[in-house]
């Protein structure tokens, strides 16, 4: 299968799980507040697939699976019986009103939970984060970090996993202080480390952040021997084989597969001579390197083959982060929370101006990752699901008319002054609601395409 045709029903899968489980609460609560439901919509425009339910509930399945919504049964939106408007949403008390608008965001958040709970209880695989000397001259360097330092935890946050270590210090790097990091040294004693980011504008980028602080992830040294090999390849055309031990490249000595790498980097669309230790005897071979651009515009040399990585190297640098029920269910709450307070933080300094706008992506970058999270494996792809649920979540409470945060102001301003806001203030609300989410979608459509087209 095409890695577009796995993008696409990856997001597919993850947009209707998602949306259903946010229309879900606003359905399930509206019901079990009396209010009449009269359709539950997956989707918008032609109905693909149509169903007649209990108290004539009307399920649908749409051709555009990019949001959905519940109709309720609703005065401003038509006669209303006599008989039935006791079960009319707009003649509900507020408290009601308020419950079934945030019922959507909330249903996605216990989505969340639920879904780093079961990944808690099986286990989330992940990388040590074990350290290699800081970069000269970095923070990292000025704060005391050393070879081997293994990152404990970040201002008090526990990292079991590198993942872990680089969101803590995304999260932290925002406040723009002193961050303490707590360390295991090579001789396994506890040590405090310390990054001033007071001066150093510009960290909240989970691409980037231990970079610019100059830690560098420890690289073990893995030999050049090839392992697995893509059908098609620079090294299948080559003749390399799976085994093949790198000696010599371009007249260098190869030493590691680092070096390796970087030879070949060098040399895109550029043949060289290699010469290989297979089965105990010496083999020449000439290589030319396939072409790919990086996101800087440079020209690189790859041969999509991968490392043979020695299986105790591998062990010694995995790590397995596994909890009974109870605590994953402790460790999936901590984890919803401290994501959605990342996506509240990052959309504030986008807003102020201290985190670029390039960071909002849209549907085409959420297909890409959903891809390569649905390839990667289950666990992989359900982090994916949890995240994005989060995501919605945080979006649909901000307070912007047409999304459930802006309907949430309108009942609270009802509650403080005794009454409904009038119609026409509402309807420029949502007028200035639909404007500033188009703006949005334009500006998430463009990044999406400015990274595909690069």
């Amino acid at each position: 299968m095409s890695d577009s045709l796995v993008s696409v029903l990856a997001l597919i899968v993850t947009l209707g799980v998602l949306i259903t489980v946010h229309e879900f609460g606003h359905f399930w609560v509206a019901r079990r507040l009396g209010v009449k439901v009269l359709k539950f919509s997956i989707g918008f425009g032609r109905p693909l697939w149509r169903r007649l339910g209990r108290d004539g509930v009307e399920y649908v399945i749409a051709v555009l699976p990019l949001g959905g919504y519940v109709k309720m049964l609703d005065e401003r939106e038509g006669e209303v019986p006599p008989d039935e408007r006791r079960r009319a949403f707009d003649h509900q008390p507020v408290g009601s009103r308020i419950a079934i608008v945030l019922a959507g965001p909330a249903f996605n958040f216990l989505f969340a939970v639920l879904v780093y709970a079961c990944m808690f209880m099986v286990g989330v695989p992940g990388i040590k984060p074990l350290l290699d000397p800081p970069r000269p001259g970095s923070l990292a360097e000025a704060g005391g970090f050393r070879k081997d330092d293994l990152v404990v935890a970040i201002d008090g946050k526990p990292t079991p996993t590198l993942s872990a270590a680089v969101l803590a210090l995304v999260d932290r790097a925002m406040a723009e202080e002193v961050i303490q990091i707590k360390v295991l040294d090579a001789d396994d004693r506890t040590r405090i480390r310390t990054l001033d980011t007071r001066e150093f504008q510009g960290l909240a980028d989970t691409a980037q952040v231990f970079d610019r602080v100059g830690l560098m992830v420890k690289r073990p040294v893995l030999p050049a021997v090839i392992g697995q090999i893509e059908a098609g390849g620079a090294a299948e055309r080559a003749g390399l084989r799976p085994g093949d031990r790198i000696i010599l490249a371009g007249g260098e000595p190869v030493v590691d597969w680092y070096q390796w790498r970087d030879i070949v980097e060098r040399h895109p669309g550029s043949p060289f001579d290699v010469r290989v230790e297979r089965n105990g005897a010496e083999q020449a071979l000439e290589l030319i390197p396939d072409i790919r651009e990086t996101e800087q515009g440079k020209r690189i040399g790859f041969i999509n083959a991968r490392a043979d990585i020695p299986e105790d190297l591998a062990r010694n640098l995995r790590v397995v982060v596994r909890y009974g029920p109870l605590d994953a269910a402790g460790a999936a709450l901590d984890k919803t929370w401290d994501m959605s307070l990342l996506t509240l933080r990052m959309l504030g300094r986008m807003l102020v101006g201290k985190a670029s706008l390039d960071n909002l992506s849209g549907p085409l970058t959420i297909a890409q990752f959903a891809g390569q999270a649905a390839s990667a494996g289950p666990i992989a792809f359900l982090s994916l699901l949890a995240l994005v649920s989060i995501s919605l979540g945080v979006l649909n409470l901000l307070p912007v008319p047409v999304l459930d945060g802006g309907h949430l102001l309108y009942y609270l301003i009802e509650l403080v002054k005794g009454s409904p806001l009038s119609e026409a203030v509402q309807n420029l609300g949502q007028r200035v609601g639909i404007a500033v989410l188009l703006l949005l979608m334009g500006l998430a459509l463009f990044n999406d395409f400015s990274r595909i087209i690069g």
